[in-house]
């Protein structure tokens, strides 16, 4: 059997990321790292979006950027000028290319395309099964998710973000490429959390996605359906090109998937709930997360160890418990928490780097029936 010191599995946002951590930090230099993954990543297979202040270290890969985003609620709706803070878009395809042309110069560090099939935790090693071979290694990242690892417990609710996006292409010019729909709650909520996500690359062009907070997946012609919808009525086009399609479900929940972590076994990404509970965002939450990670691997100590919890994880559960006690409240909760506070307020807070006293500013500016509600029921 082959052995490595480390093995990825996974070349997603954070398999890549960790990679790409690992070659430009020379404890790795004479370490070998193998990442397998079941694709190619030769596809635009997603994009990730975030906010940042200033230029970040993805700055070159950014497809597109927006000053002023837009609120659509139903009784409140709202066009914001963001700065200091920048909205972006990175595609999938531009992020793989990029980080696997950065790899290639690195001997340390192989791809293999292959199924991983099993990965068993020895104590003193991994071995991990893929469709081709066996392989062992001292460590191993694993990044492949599955809801089970999360609903096999109650105490913590499990949501779903999911979504189907279109790229598409009009005929006549119907968007504002300087801003990027947030939430537009104009769509039918069904008892659920239901609003569409816009992100115009031109006056022509945009990626439209219908999205839900809620526990179950529709059938994939409803979210057609919804978006074919959204696009004649509200937005007044019938004539358009579907460029590209995307399709995801991000966990939401505040469970924090330890027991899954061995001595010699992390899982990163989603499956290490790595996803902001709150609100899906991955990719932001990520990229911090990967550096304590690597601090975490150079001091040799057992991978489990590593605990990421902090005060927000608090916070980001008395959301998921509101909506997970009455899903048909999401437009309520957000549209009240935008017309009362500022989208940098809000960003900020997303973002965990708040002070405690913006915290409760923020807190303050939501709901406060169902959040005090939700508190009672989690202290009592």
């Amino acid at each position: 059997m082959t052995h490595f010191d480390y093995i990825i599995i996974g070349a997603g946002a954070a398999g890549l990321m960790l990679a790409d951590a690992m070659t430009s930090d020379d404890f790795f230099k004479d370490k070998s790292i193998l990442l397998v993954d079941k694709d190619s990543k030769q596809t635009n297979d997603r994009t990730w979006c975030f906010w940042e202040k200033d230029k970040g270290k993805y700055e070159a890969l950014v497809h597109k950027k927006w000053n002023h985003i837009y609120f659509g609620g139903r009784r409140f709706s709202k066009r914001f000028a963001i700065e200091p803070y920048t909205y972006k878009m990175i595609r999938g395809i531009d992020f793989y290319q990029a980080l696997f042309q950065r790899m290639e110069s690195y001997p340390n560090v192989v791809f293999k395309q292959a199924e991983v099939t099993d990965v068993k935790d020895n104590g003193t090693g991994v071995t991990v099964t893929t469709s081709n071979e066996k392989l062992t290694a001292e460590k191993v990242f694993n990044s492949i998710f599955s809801y089970d690892m999360a609903t096999h417990q109650d105490n913590y609710p499990v949501l779903q973000q999911h979504f189907l996006g279109w790229f598409v292409k009009t005929r006549k010019p119907i968007f504002d490429p300087n801003q990027a729909t947030y939430m537009d709650f104009s769509v039918p909520q069904k008892g659920n959390t239901r609003f569409m996500y816009v992100l115009p690359t031109s006056e022509n062009e945009a990626l439209i996605e219908y999205t839900l907070f809620s526990e179950h997946l529709l059938p994939k012609p409803a979210y057609e359906k919804a978006i074919s919808t959204y696009l004649e009525k509200e937005l007044g086009c019938s004539e358009y090109e579907i460029v590209e399609t995307e399709m995801g479900s991000i966990p939401m929940t505040c469970y924090d998937f330890r027991e899954h972590h061995s001595k010699n076994v992390r899982f990163i990404g989603t499956a290490g709930g790595w996803a902001k509970p709150s609100t899906g965002y991955t990719f932001a939450s990520t990229s911090k997360k990967v550096p304590v990670l690597i601090d975490h691997i150079k001091t040799e100590q057992p991978l489990h160890e590593l605990n990421f919890k902090n005060r927000f994880r608090h916070y980001d559960l008395l959301l998921l418990d509101v909506l997970h006690q009455d899903n048909s409240i999401g437009h309520h909760v957000f549209e009240t928490l935008f017309k009362n506070r500022r989208p940098q307020l809000i960003f900020k807070f997303l973002d965990e780097s708040t002070s405690f006293w913006e915290e409760l500013n923020y807190i303050w500016g939501c709901p406060k029936i169902p959040f005090t509600k939700a508190l009672l029921k989690r202290l009592f």
